[in-house]
């Protein structure tokens, strides 16, 4: 269907709402709509799918902006479109409470497939976003009965290509031949600071070549009918995602400012605002919306109401056909396991690795979730994180359950927020605890985002040992615990790994840090007779008569310590109480009257012992107590003795809490 004067006053409008919303705050960036907007309509009204009054529709094609800057366009697009999104929405843009913050919000805004504005992030959970599909498709597409089969196309600037983690995504995109990956380059030649040559001069074409992907090139970025062509083109291709760069004029129709990091980042101004719209030949007042494009965006509407209604259809034939699966997939959708964790979790009663652990009850879990999805950095023999009686996930079926991200930690991350985002999985990714701050930006995406990303991090502490300093953390517990709405577990034992693991897939509403040992850690009986106290995040495991005296805490693998500790003391007659602490954040969850009866005022001498930075502590142990914890870097030598001379030791936990007793 040929482009019309209507289509074109659309796109018109799209520049206008984008710009007068920015304006109006007197905060924002306009130069990325006014030089994107034809291929973003273009997008939108000829090969998306979605359906506006049910923005959450499974089989929706998933839009992601990545250069979040240029929310504005994005908020126009879905208010025209027929979302939640109103005109008093984007005059109140970036404002306090606004549903139109000043980068896309995962949550927040209807119509929002993902949070972006760290640039990198959204192209590279748009990767997650592709997968997904794929294991989706291949775990519950039947024939005749095609339930996902979706696009993941995405927005992206110059910004997006230079930071690192596009780059880490892209080569696993093209490895993995992720073909329903569209990604539509603005490709305007200005970043922030200037023209784009003053720092990045590399042949994008050919990079993206490299990395296995079809690329394409629309010349002109105004011109509809070549836009049109090149996705078009694009979803043809069967082998590989696609990279369409547009070549576009940032800050377009304003001619003071067009093609020059001045339209970047800031408003107009009135003067340039009324120069563009003369350029634009508008004439109308702010934020207006021509009736005739009301009209085409109506109509759009109905047509896309009817790719969901089609969908139902499929969907009723399946259930029909395919009853068992259905339910299952109603289930996974709503994020409900359907395990019973109780009786297929194993029991430990030796001394073992809580890494260990984790890989025995993943595969215990394994063979009851079909969509349980594993992977790790090139670390899968380290981490324990692979799923054994299953193959890879790799082209052509993508059935695996395994995914190999290589050396690519952020990018994983990333991606594991994409996985959640689509709904459906239950995915986990590992690497070393010394390397989640690789990983960092993505999971604090997580967090913002409430998604249930469980970032399983291996060799958790100096006794990690020979491989020395670099390999051992001391901070990243802290850092990671700092994250607001992120849960970090550090179990003390089998037992507790395998409720550390029943917690992450059963609570669905923030990313979990899951820290685990290399060593081997003792199965501590005290632990399996408080179990169910477990999902309280701290716990009472020993106390001899009313632990009035002093209390002892730990998490992970120093609980062993601090119960011998607490023994002896017990044995001298101290009234002791010994608390294993596998999670800050869930026991700050508690009512008060429960975190009172754990840890009463009353009870001011406390020994908190943890082989990381002792900040997290402090607030626990008050001015009364004590923290054993390491404030400087690791050593190598084998881990019993790194441990040993930085003071690790029952004898020394037991030497700290006798001089707290005499303060």
């Amino acid at each position: 269907m040929p482009f019309t004067e209507q289509d074109q006053l659309a796109v018109k409008t799209i520049r206008t709402l984008s710009i007068d919303t920015v304006e109006k705050a007197n905060s924002g960036h306009p130069g990325l709509p006014m030089g994107a907007a034809p291929m973003a309509y273009v997008l939108w009204s000829r090969f998306m799918k979605y359906n506006p009054d049910h923005p959450d529709w499974v089989n929706r094609d998933r839009f992601v902006l990545s250069a979040g800057h240029g929310s504005a366009l994005l908020y126009s697009l879905l208010h025209l479109t027929g979302y939640d999104v109103s005109i008093d929405d984007l005059k109140s843009f970036r404002q306090w409470g606004s549903k139109t913050p000043g980068h896309p919000e995962f949550g927040h805004t209807p119509g929002v497939d993902t949070t972006t504005g760290p640039l990198g992030q959204g192209f590279a959970s748009a990767v997650g976003l592709a997968m997904a599909e794929r294991f989706m498709a291949a775990t519950f597409n039947r024939e005749e009965h095609e339930l996902f089969d979706h696009y993941t196309y995405v927005l992206c600037g110059d910004g997006d290509l230079m930071e690192g983690i596009s780059g880490e995504a892209s080569s696993l995109a093209g490895r993995l031949g992720l073909n329903k990956l569209i990604v539509l380059y603005d490709s305007n030649n200005i970043s922030l600071d200037g023209p784009t040559d003053w720092a990045f001069t590399e042949d994008v074409k050919m990079r993206y070549r490299a990395y296995g992907w079809n690329v394409l090139r629309v010349e002109d970025g105004n011109n509809l009918d070549e836009i049109e062509q090149a996705i078009a083109q694009a979803k043809t291709f069967t082998d590989a995602p696609t990279l369409i760069e547009v070549k576009t004029i940032i800050g377009y129709g304003a001619p003071n400012k067009q093609g020059t990091s001045k339209a970047h980042g800031s408003p107009l101004g009135a003067d340039e605002l009324k120069l563009a719209k003369e350029t634009y030949g508008w004439d109308y007042e702010p934020f207006f919306v021509p009736e005739e494009v009301r009209s085409l965006f109506a109509d759009l509407k109905a047509r896309l109401l009817e790719d969901e209604s089609n969908w139902n259809k499929t969907f009723a034939a399946y259930k029909n056909a395919f009853a068992a699966d259905a339910k299952t997939l109603e289930n996974v959708l709503a994020g409900n396991p359907d395990v019973d964790f109780d009786s297929v979790i194993p029991e430990f009663n030796d001394a073992v690795a809580t890494r260990d652990a984790f890989g025995k009850v993943i595969n215990a879990i394994a063979p009851h979730m079909p969509t349980l999805l594993g992977g790790s950095a090139d670390l899968s023999g380290s981490n324990m994180t692979m799923i054994k009686d299953s193959e890879h996930f790799d082209k052509p079926d993508y059935a695996g359950k395994n995914v190999f991200y290589g050396v690519r930690e952020h990018a994983m991350g990333a991606m594991l927020n994409g996985l959640c985002l689509h709904g459906g999985i239950f995915p986990y990714a590992g690497t070393f605890l010394v390397f989640c701050d690789y990983l960092r930006p993505a999971a604090r995406l997580s967090a913002l985002m409430k998604q249930p990303a469980l970032f399983v991090l291996t060799h958790d502490s100096i006794a990690v040992g020979e491989d020395g300093p670099t390999h051992e953390p001391v901070e990243q517990l802290a850092s990671f615990r700092a994250i607001p709405n992120m849960i970090v577990l550090r179990p003390a034992d089998g037992t507790e790994t395998g409720l550390a693991v029943k917690y992450a897939l059963t609570h669905r509403d923030a990313p979990v840090a899951l820290a685990l040992s290399r060593q081997k850690l003792p199965t501590l009986a005290e632990v399996k007779a408080h179990k169910a106290d477990f999902d309280k995040g701290g716990y009472v495991v020993f106390q001899h008569e009313d632990g009035s005296d002093i209390a002892l805490l730990a998490s992970g693998s120093e609980v062993q310590l601090v119960l011998e500790a607490g023994k002896k003391l017990a044995s001298e007659g101290v009234k002791v109480r010994v608390i294993s602490f596998p999670s800050l954040e869930i026991f700050e969850k508690q009512d008060e009257a429960y975190k009172a009866n754990v840890l009463p005022q009353s009870l001011t001498k406390r020994v908190a012992v943890e082989m990381a930075h002792p900040m997290s502590w402090y607030k626990y142990v008050g001015s009364a107590g004590t923290v054993l914890g390491i404030e400087t870097f690791g050593a190598s030598a084998p881990g019993g003795i790194v441990v040993e001379k930085y003071g690790f030791t029952v004898e020394n936990v037991y030497n700290k809490a006798k001089a707290v007793l005499q303060k």
